[in-house]
C-alpha cells in the first residue's frame, strides 16, 4: 500500500519539448515584417548613429550662419536629436533585449535544475515510504 501516488504536472512533459524563447525567434510576420527588421537591424548600429552624425553636421554651418536661435532650436531638435538618437536607441534596445534572452536562459536552465532536483526528492521520498512500509509490515502495522 503506498501512502503517496505522484502525479506530475503535464507542464513538465511540455516543458521538455520547449527552449526559452528569444527576441529573434520573434522573427515572424509577412513581407512588412521582414523589411521593418531588416531596416531596424541596419539603422540600429552605431556606424549608422555616426553616419548620421556627420549627416547633421553637413547642415549645421548653415543653422549657425543664419544668426537665429529658433534656427538653431530647429536644427538641434529636427536634425541632430532625430538623426542621431534613433540609431543609439535602437542599439541600446538591442543590448537590453540580448540581456533579457540571457536572464531568460538563466532563468529557464534555473526551473529545469529546480525541477530535476524535485525529481530526486521524489525517488528520495518513494525509497522512503518502501523502507517504512517494510518497516511497519515487519512490526505488524502493515
Amino acid at each position: 500500500m503506498a501512502i503517496y501516488e505522484h502525479i506530475p504536472n503535464p507542464r513538465v512533459e511540455e516543458r521538455k519539448m520547449e527552449a526559452p524563447p528569444k527576441v529573434e525567434d520573434q522573427r515572424g510576420g509577412g513581407f512588412n515584417a521582414k523589411l521593418g527588421l531588416k531596416i531596424t537591424t541596419f539603422v540600429g548600429t552605431m556606424w549608422v548613429a555616426y553616419a548620421f552624425t556627420c549627416l547633421a553636421l553637413v547642415s549645421l554651418p548653415g543653422a549657425i550662419a543664419k544668426h537665429d536661435t529658433v534656427i538653431m532650436v530647429a536644427w538641434v531638435a529636427q536634425t541632430f536629436l532625430q538623426l542621431v538618437l534613433l540609431p543609439i536607441i535602437i542599439v541600446g534596445q538591442n543590448v537590453q533585449s540580448k540581456a533579457a534572452d540571457k536572464r531568460a536562459e538563466m532563468t529557464y536552465k534555473d526551473a529545469e535544475a529546480v525541477l530535476h532536483e524535485a525529481r530526486e526528492i521524489q525517488i528520495h521520498l518513494k525509497a522512503q515510504d518502501d523502507v517504512l512500509e517494510r518497516i511497519a509490515a515487519g512490526l505488524g502495522h502493515a
